[in-house]
């Protein structure tokens, strides 16, 4: 029997493109959302893999939010005629501050729905209009009220460090005013300057305002303070940048993160299953084979992936389990390298395990470029 996979569907649609944002998305009329729906609609009717049992659903983009409430729950629906989507599955959808209203929310509800990923970015009014955002805070926590009231008990919010002009204390009070809320999850990722975008002119290598971004100590600093103060929240660290209160973990990335097959729909969408990783292309009229991107994996490509990917987790990367997918042992192909950041301070082995230390999560990217 075929392992389960995990559904990802994704909107590209923007009330306005953020100035950091390199993601595929982008401001639509409602007559091109309505159009787009439907190729993603036709997209799940042709998929070659139907019929499999799927673990979790996931509505990126973009801001799914935007689109009609009734657009997410056609989606939906066609996902659960093609696929046998278990009853306890993690169905997720990403909505941006003023972008849903109480109705909204309420057909997200009846449609089996069960968690929110709220993008707040920042509690700073200041700091959202410079990341070019079309909320304010008190948007955030209107909508995580509603949100409340509808019954959603898997609430998490997304948040940015290392912003232009920020001090570790101005995170920290940011940070601080969230956690009042008591959302179960967290996502706190770095800013990172990507090319293409508004903010790479401003703060790029040739950027005017770059001596606005903090040093890697500050960021550092900042990442530090955050970890101690959602310790005391009572929340646990469980990737290199997620945290969640006991068992709201997020199930759909930890899937991605420790290899379980994926099945992307919608432009930009990517794909992991059998041994593939395919993506479709960078444009909303998209269904048109071969995809624009496949590539086969090789041996040694799974290997560096399943450590790259394990290692973003604290809990590590399993031995047995390796072992099991692949006939070998980690020190048998990464005897060397293992060696090296262990000797170093950088990675430890905790019983069946092998997981970056805290000095690790530092250095994460120069430590997994070793596992390429």
């Amino acid at each position: 029997m075929s392992e389960p996979v995990e559904l990802y569907v994704h909107i590209p649609f923007c009330a306005k493109k953020c100035a950091y944002c390199d993601f595929y998305s982008h401001p639509a009329d409602e007559a091109q959302m309505d159009a787009y729906i439907e190729e993603v609609l036709e997209e799940i009717s042709l998929s070659p893999f139907a019929g499999r049992e799927a673990s979790s659903v996931f509505f990126g983009g973009g801001t799914p939010s935007i689109v009609k409430s009734s657009h997410i729950v056609t989606v939906l629906e066609k996902l659960r005629q093609a696929f046998r989507i278990r009853e306890d599955a993690e169905i997720s959808i990403e909505v941006n501050p003023g972008t849903v209203t109480r109705e909204k929310l309420r057909t997200f509800r009846k449609a089996g729905i069960s968690r929110l990923s709220v993008g707040l970015q920042s509690a700073d009014d200041a700091m959202l209009k410079k990341l070019g955002r079309i909320h304010t805070f008190r948007d955030f926590q209107e909508t995580y009220r509603m949100a409340r009231e509808e019954g959603f008990k898997n609430i998490s919010a997304d948040m940015i460090l290392g912003l232009p002009g920020e001090t570790p204390e101005g995170f920290a009070d940011s940070l601080e005013k969230v956690l009042i809320m008591g959302p179960e999850h967290l996502s706190v990722y770095s800013l990172i300057i990507e090319e293409n975008t508004p903010f790479y002119a401003l703060y790029g290598p040739s950027g005017a305002f770059r001596h606005e971004l903090p040093s890697e100590d500050k960021e550092r600093e900042t990442a530090h303070l955050a970890d101690r103060l959602l310790e005391s929240a009572g929340y646990v660290k469980y990737e290199i940048s997620n945290y969640a209160k006991p068992g709201y973990e997020c199930r759909h990335n930890e899937g991605y993160w420790t290899g379980v097959p994926y099945l992307g729909f919608g432009a930009a969408a990517a794909s992991y299953i059998e041994g593939k990783r395919f993506k479709n292309a960078l444009n909303d009229e998209y269904l048109a084979l071969p995809y624009e991107e496949c590539e086969v994996l090789g041996e040694k490509d799974l290997m560096s992936e399943m450590m790259i990917l394990g290692l973003r987790l604290t809990a590590g990367v399993s031995e047995s389990a390796f072992r099991a997918r692949f006939g070998k042992g980690m020190e048998d192909v990464y005897g060397d390298v293992i060696e090296k950041y262990v000797s170093l301070g950088a990675l430890s082995r905790d019983g069946a395990y092998l997981k970056l230390t805290p000095y690790g999560m530092d250095a994460a990217n120069v430590v997994m470029a070793d596992f390429l």
